[in-house]
């Protein structure tokens, strides 16, 4: 095979985007202006079953503004995981915050063992606010990350909040899609169960607008400042006043014109991830030494990554000797992020519980699962991981 497989790419149907773009281009609304942003805001706020979204240029501008409105104030602490993209993490310290790293679970997601252990050892509640012991500082909220698609455990997480007083804010810009079927929050969606949850579009998402992002939350007076903020801070529209430091962060027209018409094709690109999920896991089940990762058995998960654990002892070779042999065989193939703690900006910051994020890290690799992959793609996928096998 000469064609590469791409790990996760975009699946677009030209035609309507063709037409949008052109009524773009014709009205010259191509900026952070003009009907598509509203229509798309509306189709995301209805498919996730909130009020109001507000679109932004990306989910790291998104996930910033939201810090900043969720009350995070320079000097304080915000928990993250470990595990994750470093665009999770960067924007608390955008905002002069500091984060804190949590080790995951099974999941993949942050372990709500670790966090509640975390909050009981490491922390004293007083006043009503919660501060780390070891550095004095204020903890004001928590940046929890939905892995892969994957749903970290909000029951959990969303009682800590209550219970140790500090904002939650759900970085579900993998997870758009993902719902609970069981439990307290059955039939939520992954980014609307928190006190804010965002949303990404980049090209490698489940649906795309080449960039882009957007804000949801139940708030009214939340996304009317994240709009404001968004927007360069405009107190006087006609007069230019800005009482406020704002951002350019406004979602471009031309990128909605985009997501117009992927949000309708949302559900039928998950169906085909299902389908492929199944199809490497019925073959992965009988290669010794590789798992593919199941997803939680109470959520519907968008299947957006599949991750696949690499045992070196049975399968022969381990993950980065696999990624090498695959990458040859032109099958785009993906290890799990640098763990963030680890990286050099975030060196000497704390870390708790990262023992078995690291045992993922240097075990897990993540195979081709775009949403218009083929039968026969998955199944040379397969072939060449059965190949490889010494």
């Amino acid at each position: 095979m000469t064609k590469t497989i791409g790990l996760s790419i975009p699946n677009l149907d030209v035609e309507p985007i063709v037409e949008n773009l052109r009524e773009c281009i014709e009205s010259g609304w191509v900026s952070t202006g003009g009907r598509f942003i509203g229509e798309f805001e509306e189709k995301i706020a209805k498919y996730v079953g909130v009020k109001e979204a507000v679109g932004v240029q990306s989910g790291t501008a998104g996930l910033h503004t939201a810090l900043r409105v969720l009350g995070v104030e320079p000097g304080d602490e915000v928990l993250v995981p470990t595990l994750t993209f470093i665009a999770a993490v960067n924007p608390v310290t955008y905002h002069g915050a500091t984060p804190v790293f949590i080790g995951c679970d099974d999941t993949l997601c942050m372990d709500p063992n670790l966090l509640e252990k975390f909050l009981e050892e490491e922390c004293e509640f007083k006043n009503g606010f919660t501060y780390n012991k070891k550095t004095a500082a204020k903890i004001s909220a928590l940046a929890v990350v939905h892995v892969f698609g994957n749903m970290a455990n909000m029951e959990r997480i969303m009682d800590l909040s209550a219970k140790y007083n500090f904002k939650v804010l759900e970085d579900a810009t993998e997870g758009l899609g993902t719902y609970y079927t069981e439990g307290r929050y059955a039939g939520k969606y992954a980014g609307t169960i928190a006190h804010a949850g965002v949303y990404s579009f980049n090209a490698n998402k489940i649906i795309t607008t080449g960039g882009g992002g957007m804000v949801v939350s139940n708030d009214a007076e939340f996304l009317n400042e994240i709009r404001f903020l968004t927007t360069q801070a405009k107190t006087d529209q006609l007069y230019f006043i800005h009482d406020e430091i704002g951002y350019n962060y406004r979602m471009l027209n031309l990128q909605a014109a985009l997501g117009t018409s992927q949000i309708d094709n949302l559900e039928k690109f998950i169906a085909t991830k299902v389908k492929n999920y199944n199809l490497y896991k019925e073959a992965i089940e009988k290669i010794e030494g590789l798992t593919l990762l199941p997803f939680n058995e109470d959520i519907r998960p968008n299947y957006w990554f599949y991750s696949v654990v690499v045992d070196e002892e049975k399968y022969g070779m381990n993950k980065d000797e696999l990624l090498l042999k695959l990458v040859s065989a032109n099958i785009q193939t993906r290890p799990i992020w640098g763990l963030i703690h680890e990286q050099k900006p975030y060196q000497n910051h704390q870390a708790y519980g990262v023992e078995k994020a690291v045992w993922y890290h240097d075990r897990v690799l993540n195979i081709p699962c775009s949403s218009n992959l083929t039968e026969e793609d998955a199944k040379y996928v397969i072939e060449k991981l059965k190949e490889f096998k010494r």
